[in-house]
């Protein structure tokens, strides 16, 4: 098995929405002759993106993974979708590979999102191949593309294969160590030739910076190029190998996937530079105990995706940490306790299953149908070696939707329907607002609701209805008021009797509810005062201007009376909220808008445009940070005006603007806007 894990290799295809990875894929598939012929994004025919979603709005929504062969080596694909809507687990997915190849799409080059991804890629420390797409595209510009990589994301690339001609006169490749020219053909087929003329002293310079490059990966070869001024072959593909695997240099191969340039010698690429399974270090687990990735060490596998197949039913996607596993062994789940036996493994290219009948040792990444209790993120191992991968951390959801059935009463069914979408997609979160009883959904963007809504419907055949996102405004005081609630209901037999006076005032921002018990001499006995909170709260709870909580207030009970028999908790919980409700009409309540800290990041010339957006948004800018071509601008924004941030972003930038939001903090909202939220909110109850 070492010999064969020698020449695996398990890498994800990362890189920006549009930069044509999964036309990269199905190009690396066609040449290692797992599909017949080339599939189109425009036509819904590659092999990776399968579901109805993708093919309808031609662009990945979900990883892929795909298995193939060359010339004897094995490679796990993984192809990582490229919008911000959906790469929340990013960190998990990349747990899977050993090594990422980014693809960089030469008519945009490196974009905001691109350095957000590159970011994630050295955080998960996997050594990288870039691969520039489209370099036959009108106004693909190479040098552009290719100087971004140092310029922007800080890299050390290493031009391998330089492109010959670009845009419609893109015509082939030069090796840039081997000294020689690789001219493309009919359906992407090389034949070797002589550099052009008027490229040749580029090359030879080229090279020489690039053998620089690979000496300063090792003192040794380092000692010897500046002695020798040359290196053998040999000597560079250890120096450029070593290089790579420490992450200080990153490999770059030119191409256009979609004309089927350049795959041969990616995947040549991958095989001579990117790290087996036994080239990665030893995994760690949260106490920094270490499990050596070979195939003699105890066996453990991650879970880092979950989907839902049509016919097998869950499809658990692994990573085989360590040691073997085989379609008879029983594992632990380290997050459960509970046993899971793997059953049937299948290798997977993108909705094609083949049943595994191998043992498979560290790299191997395969689905496992119908596990019990085992969820994205879990480790399953050796149950005499306990080792339990931590969970990557996920980035806070940005947007929240309120559901709705399209027929009344159908709420459970929808709640039902879309709560399996969570096993697959650990990015949602949902939950039922104790305020309105609303169905919540949160999620990394618009387009990630959306989107998943529709999934919910096809599949589990509801109707779902989205809502305004709703804002969580409060409500809250200022001053100090005293005042009596007073219960007292008489219907014959045992009445109900509560009285208490209470002292309410408004507390600093955050600082939350506070009660003080300060009643003397038993004027309401000990077991009816935690009743009186108890009403308070729940009456403020419902709110009292737009049925928001009321938040940052203090209220002291000092006083009361009651009737030996007809005093109860209940008698009191209500004396406590009719006075929470007196005390609210004397102290002028206000609305709080909540805020959030808003971070955008645009290239240079879009600055201007989204800064003064911003500031229609009734935005604070804080300020504003430039690097190579693209800034970072950070704001306080209220969130009720950038609940559908990302489509306007969008369209003001050309696509190439991301964010980032959180809250931040509660300001009082100003009166055109409080007024209009609790005309709504009359309006709703039918108030007005």
């Amino acid at each position: 098995m070492s010999k064969a894990l020698e020449t695996q290799r398990t890498y994800a295809l990362v890189g920006t929405g549009g930069c044509g990875k999964t036309s990269l894929a199905e190009m690396l598939l066609y040449q290692a002759g797992v599909v017949g012929r080339l599939g189109k994004i425009e036509e819904g025919t590659t092999a990776l993106d399968f579901e109805p979603e993708e093919t309808k709005r031609r662009g990945s929504i979900q990883p892929s993974v795909a298995t193939l062969q060359r010339n004897g080596s094995r490679h796990f694909l993984l192809d990582i979708p490229g919008d911000n809507n959906f790469i929340g687990d990013i960190g998990y997915l990349l747990s899977g590979v050993d090594a990422a190849v980014f693809v960089i799409d030469a008519v945009d080059g490196v974009r905001p999102l691109t350095r957000k991804l590159w970011q994630s890629v050295r955080a998960a420390g996997l050594p990288a191949a870039v691969f520039i797409n489209k370099v036959d595209r009108d106004r693909a510009d190479f040098e552009m593309a290719f100087s971004g990589l140092s310029a922007i994301l800080g890299m050390r690339p290493v031009l391998l294969y330089m492109p010959i001609g670009q845009q419609a006169d893109f015509k082939g490749l030069v090796d840039v160590l081997a000294g020689k020219a690789l001219f493309f053909g009919a359906d992407g087929k090389v034949t070797e030739g002589e550099i052009p003329a008027d490229m040749a002293d580029d090359v030879a310079a080229l090279r020489e910076t690039t053998i620089e490059n690979i000496a300063e990966a090792d003192e040794t070869l380092m000692e010897k190029y500046l002695e020798e001024g040359e290196l053998t072959p040999e000597e560079m593909a250890m120096g450029l190998q070593k290089g790579v695997l420490s992450g200080d240099l990153v490999p770059v191969v030119a191409g256009a996937a979609m004309e089927n340039k350049g795959g041969a010698q990616l995947l040549d690429t991958i095989d001579r530079l990117l790290p087996s399974p036994l080239q990665r270090a030893a995994w760690l687990d949260a106490d920094g105990k270490e499990r050596a990735s070979g195939p003699d060490a105890p066996a453990a596998c991650f879970v880092f995706k979950t989907l839902a197949d049509p016919f097998a039913g869950q499809l658990s996607l692994i990573r085989v940490l360590s040691g073997t596993v085989s379609t008879e062994s029983t594992l632990k789940n380290m997050t459960t306790g509970e046993p899971e036996r793997l059953g049937s493994l299948l290798y997977l290219t993108g909705k094609t299953q083949t049943p595994c009948k191998d043992a498979l040792g560290p790299g191997a990444v395969v689905a496992v149908a119908k596990l019990k209790g085992t969820r994205t993120g879990d480790t399953l191992c050796d149950e005499k070696n306990p080792f339990a991968l931590p969970k990557p951390a996920m980035p806070p959801q940005l947007i929240t939707y309120a559901l709705a059935p399209k027929e009344k009463g159908d709420e459970d069914k929808v709640f039902t329907a879309v709560h399996k979408l969570l096993d697959e997609d650990i990015t949602l979160r949902l939950a039922r607002d104790e305020e309105t009883g609303d169905i919540l959904l949160s999620g990394m963007g618009q387009l990630h609701i959306e989107l998943s809504v529709e999934k919910a419907k096809r599949r589990y055949k509801t109707e779902i209805l989205l809502k305004t996102p709703k804002v969580p405004y409060r409500e809250t005081v200022r001053g100090k008021a005293q005042v009596q609630g007073r219960h007292k209901k008489q219907s014959g037999g045992r009445g109900q009797f509560g009285d208490c006076w209470i002292e309410m005032e408004g507390l600093p921002r955050g600082s939350g509810y506070v009660f003080e018990d300060a009643v003397v001499g038993g004027s309401i006995p000990r077991q009816y005062i935690p009743a009186v909170d108890k009403g308070v709260q729940e009456a403020a709870a419902r709110g009292y201007l737009a049925g928001c909580p009321v938040v940052d207030f203090k209220v002291k009970l000092y006083d009361g009376s009651y009737h030996t028999v007809d005093s109860s908790e209940m008698a009191f919980k209500i004396a406590g909220s009719l006075a929470f409700k007196k005390a609210m009409e004397l102290m002028k309540p206000t609305l709080l808008e909540p805020i959030v800290l808003l971070t955008v990041s645009v290239p240079d010339e879009y600055m201007g445009d989204v800064i003064g957006d911003l500031s229609s948004r009734r935005g604070k800018v804080l300020g504003s940070d430039s690097q190579v071509g693209i800034t970072e601008i950070k704001a306080h924004v209220p969130m009720s005006e950038v609940l559908r941030y990302a489509p306007d972003l969008r369209s003001m930038t050309g696509g190439q603007g991301v964010f980032t939001m959180e809250f931040d903090h509660y300001e009082e909202a100003p009166p055109p806007v409080a007024e209009k939220v609790i005309a709504d909110y009359r309006k709703e109850r039918g108030e007005e």
